[in-house]
């Protein structure tokens, strides 16, 4: 039988995907289990480290279960995941203590002794990353200072991704968009000595595994792995870039023709820009975002991150539920969404301003605050919930423009994924604030498919991502929305008061936080 079929995994934070393609691209068979985590006092979130494992292995299974071919057919696995973090093992190759998400935010304050410290500047002109409390030097920082019996155990600091590569290769590895944009230098594409300096971690070097590029680099799966997953012993197997830039390869953000960005409007709100070379990356003047090595040579994609974007809209359905609870009806979201694109179109544009900082946690995109809050801004006696529900809208539109703009020019096409895409409100809205049009790619599982892409061009299926991108994102491309002329001119006036605003509440945030502690 022909080796014609490509695995991707992709282990989010809440759901573990594997996802079985062609060759060429087209999606055959998918599986899917939850996997949970925790969250305590100070910012905890912790994840069972062998539990991931076991829900990945069970995936695997459910998919071989679903396309029982897929044993004589499958010519590569590939793996992608949740970003950040903190994943240890010990000599032994068992966890050394649960893993440390990207939710947590326990390491605020080694995150704010590094901004602080003299060398910051060079830090971040060296990674072209901003530190913050979701990352693993921030976090091992966090640890050297909390638990130094759990670090003096460890033997290596893994991702959630590496972890999975080791349980079915062996091999103690990352990849370069990881290890480089926490502990490396994005020009080289190797680790710098000065991240692992200011955060007071030489002594934990060896804890950093050898960088692999999976366009490149495979490794067997193990015996055991394969007798545990039910796929042949030596099926190659190819270590993805993080779950964000995968997602964004599958969505078509790398696209020759065109200079495209990608927003991705989920539970958080992720901004992309793709640089096709070391000059067009562009560094903020505050220190903030993410410059991540791109799957293909030379190239890396920026980023900024909104804490919260569809949280904004789940927020505005749970106030609409209280209020038809009160009268004695019963609502689930799912029955109120449709409501959403409805309401916006009753309403005129630019009407109020909506900063969606709705996360207890703040903002971290295009700014760090974690006590940054959400408001409304010139409410008066005819603003109602039509009002309300379309400034949601467009204060979402409005921090994605935040992010584009903290990168640099917008870029000339956005692409656009996630579940909030599918409003059409929001995507004219979007359109508009951006000024630029936008294009959606009816691709499922952009994250696994992205990893897919990256095992195709490792085994030698195409000469280069380009080729690759051509068979397995060109066929998905959706058509344009392009921008309300008069909408735009109107966005344009309101976007720089809508930076004026969040600029002037900041010092309240802080206020408000101190009053909050003290109540």
């Amino acid at each position: 039988m022909t080796r014609d079929v490509i695995i991707g995994i992709d282990a989010g934070t809440s759901l573990i995907k594997a996802v079985a393609f062609s060759r060429d691209g087209e999606q055959l068979a998918m599986a899917a289990r939850p996997n949970s985590y925790a969250t305590g006092a100070g910012g905890r979130a912790e994840q069972d480290v062998a539990m991931t494992w076991r829900e990945a292995a069970a995936t695997l299974l459910e998919l071989v279960d679903r396309m029982p071919t897929i044993r004589d057919r499958a010519c590569a696995l590939a793996i992608t995941g949740q970003g950040d973090g903190t994943w240890l093992i010990d000599a032994d190759g068992e966890p050394v203590m649960p893993a440390l998400l990207w939710l947590d935010s326990r390491a605020a304050d080694e995150t704010r002794r590094v901004r602080e410290h003299p060398e910051y500047g060079n830090f971040y002109e060296t990674t072209g990353t901003g530190a913050a409390p979701c990352q693993q030097s921030s976090q091992l920082a966090w640890l050297a200072r909390q638990s130094p019996q759990a670090l003096a155990r460890a033997t290596t600091a893994f991702h959630c991704k590496d972890w999975l590569y080791f349980k079915l290769t062996g091999e103690r590895v990352t990849d370069p968009s990881e290890g480089v944009w926490t502990f490396g230098d994005f020009r080289t594409r190797r680790y710098h000595d000065l991240p692992l300096r200011i955060f007071g971690l030489n002594r934990y070097a060896g804890l950093l595994p050898p960088i692999v590029d999976g366009t490149v680099t495979s490794h067997p799966l193990t015996a055991a792995a394969a007798m545990q997953v039910k796929l042949p012993q030596g099926l190659p197997v190819v270590l993805g870039y993080v779950d964000v830039i995968c997602t964004a390869l599958g969505g078509g953000l790398f696209d020759p023709t065109v200079r495209a960005g990608l927003s991705v409007i989920g539970s958080t709100g992720v901004h992309l820009k793709y640089a096709s070379t070391v000059d067009e990356v562009r560094l903020g003047a505050n220190g903030d975002g993410y410059t991540i090595c791109f799957p293909v040579p030379g190239t890396w994609a920026q980023m900024h991150s909104n804490l919260s974007a569809t949280l904004n809209i789940d927020w505005l359905l749970d106030v609409m539920r209280d209020v038809l609870a009160e009268a004695g009806v019963t609502r689930e979201r799912r029955e109120l969404v449709q409501a959403i694109d409805r309401l916006t179109q009753a309403s005129g544009a630019g009407r109020i301003l909506y900063h969606p900082y709705i996360s207890a946690a703040g903002e971290r995109g295009p700014f760090l605050a974690p006590q940054a809050r959400a408001s409304f801004t010139g409410l008066d006696s005819g603003t109602g919930l039509a009002e309300l529900t379309r400034a949601v809208l467009e204060g979402l539109a409005m921090a994605a423009r935040d992010c584009f703009s903290a990168m640099g020019e917008i870029p000339e096409e956005v692409r656009v994924a996630g579940g909030a895409a599918r409003s059409n409100a929001l995507r004219s809205i979007l359109a508009a604030v951006l000024d630029r049009p936008l294009r959606t790619f009816e691709r499922d599982e952009a994250g696994a498919s992205g990893a897919a892409m990256i095992a195709a061009v490792q085994q030698r299926h195409y000469p280069d991502m380009a080729a690759c991108a051509a068979d397995w994102v060109e066929p998905y491309r959706g058509d344009l929305v392009r921008p309300d002329p008069a909408l735009a001119s109107i966005y344009a006036n309101l976007f720089p008061l809508y930076v004026e605003t969040r600029q002037a509440l900041a010092p309240l945030w802080t206020r408000l936080a101190d009053l909050g502690e003290r109540r």
